[in-house]
């Protein structure tokens, strides 16, 4: 990713709940024509399990728990993830409950798409947008801050 640009192939982070790892798997499967056309990454068991159901290569991080979502996090704001498709349980209480809300917020930080469930991510996966480049509006926050905390200095 150059810039505020995503480019034609996407880096797409793949994540999904202990619950929500056979969805998203099974939605990968359904998918993997064009998911094989983009940059995949995801947090550790379910990069491991996407590899091995659907031979979709995925760059594996740390388990969420661990720092998965936090290193997907920092990918994020370091330009190297540009697209995230996120199948968490919305019933079941997680440990790291506030690494997957700081996930959350870097990725409306940065300005990337994000699908929580399998109806957004069909919907995301099949926009025209997906086969072209496209300009993310990334809000200055260093210059909100700057006004807000020093006057516009």
């Amino acid at each position: 990713m150059n810039g505020n640009k995503l480019g034609k192939q996407k880096h797409i982070a793949l994540i999904a709940h202990d619950n929500r790892k056979e969805d998203l798997i099974s939605w990968a499967k359904s998918k993997s024509d064009v998911l094989c056309k983009h940059f995949l990454c995801g947090t550790g068991t379910t990069a491991k399990m996407i590899t091995e159901k659907t031979g979709l290569p995925v760059k594996k991080f740390k388990s969420g728990p661990l720092g998965g979502d936090q290193q997907i996090g920092a990918c994020i704001a370091n330009g190297e993830v540009d697209f995230m498709i996120f199948f968490w349980d919305p019933l079941t209480s997680q440990p790291h409950d506030p690494d997957v809300k700081a996930l959350l917020r870097i990725a409306v930080l940065y300005d990337i798409p994000v699908a929580m469930n399998q109806s957004t991510a069909d919907f995301l996966l099949t926009s025209n947008l997906m086969e072209d480049d496209y300009e993310r509006n990334v809000v200055d926050y260093y210059s909100r801050i700057r006004k807000e905390h020093f006057g516009g200095i």
